[in-house]
């Protein structure tokens, strides 16, 4: 039976507090609010902000994510390790209310990302894990029930035809050249739209075989899915180096970047 570092049993404690309270709002009603820079804001974020504070400032593990204070790159270099946190990924999604947003909470350790939770609060489903101990699915309600969690293997096989995920809000820019990648791969090539870290459920599961983005995002909407991804044997690089991502850098927005699960890695490294 998996046995959790503390750290990480908070981790997704407070991934599903947070996704309780966000679904207790989303069903009450709200009234969005938008940042400067247009996107939208809501009390949900601000309300799984603080749920998620409460639970893991006490691990004394610096945070940084979407709606806390960012600290400078000077101070944030010192740090061995950090919270990277997207108190709800897919706000866009919360406000058009189908149900496709998440809670993403990471632990990145000398930049790269080694442990991801993501809570799915319609579905009241969490996905963790990291390369020390595999990947694992439950149900908020066996949360205590460990007997209960699934262990997620490595997908075996691509999909016939080959599945890609997109993004619903954000159309990508240039990727019809990896389409073009694909068809190598397979004559056919189905499109699986989702919003928010979701995705990362249907990589792991092998569900969708590949995630090209090729749009801005920061680091707290992919280094939970990256750590999960890894762990199950694929990886998500930037476009352009093919290096996997990095985090707590200097700039917060990740580079264009493809996932792919591990059957496609294996034929179109």
């Amino acid at each position: 039976m998996i046995k959790l570092e503390l750290k990480y049993q908070k981790a997704i404690e407070a991934a599903i507090e947070a996704s309780k309270k966000i679904i207790e709002i989303y069903e009450e009603g709200f009234s969005p609010i938008y940042k400067e820079d247009g996107s939208p804001l809501t009390k949900a974020d601000l309300a799984s902000t603080e749920i998620i504070n409460e639970i893991l400032e006490p691990l004394n593990i610096p945070i940084t994510g979407e709606e806390s204070e960012k600290s400078k790159f000077e101070d944030r270099l010192k740090w061995t390790e950090c919270w990277c946190i997207d108190p709800l990924d897919g706000t866009k999604e919360f406000v058009s209310r189908n149900g496709e947003f998440a809670v993403n909470i990471a632990l990145i350790r000398k930049e790269k990302a080694v442990f991801g939770v993501i809570a799915s609060p319609v579905r009241q489903e969490i996905i963790f894990g990291g390369k020390e101990f595999g990947v694992y699915s439950f149900h908020f309600a066996d949360f205590n029930n460990l007997e209960n969690w699934n262990k997620v293997d490595i997908p075996q096989n691509i999909n016939s035809p080959l599945v890609m995920t997109c993004s619903r809000s954000h159309h990508s820019g240039p990727i019809l050249e990896f389409i073009d990648e694909l068809h190598i791969v397979s004559e056919k090539i189905e499109f699986l739209k989702m919003g928010s870290s979701l995705k990362f459920f249907d990589l792991a599961f092998g569900r969708a075989d590949a995630y090209p983005r090729f749009a801005p995002t920061m680091e707290w909407d992919i280094a939970a899915g990256q750590a999960i991804l890894e762990a199950l044997g694929g990886s998500v690089y930037d476009a352009e180096t093919k290096q996997p991502l990095r985090y707590n850098k200097a700039n917060l927005l990740n580079p264009f970047f493809i996932a792919k699960t591990k059957p496609l890695l294996d034929i179109l490294p």
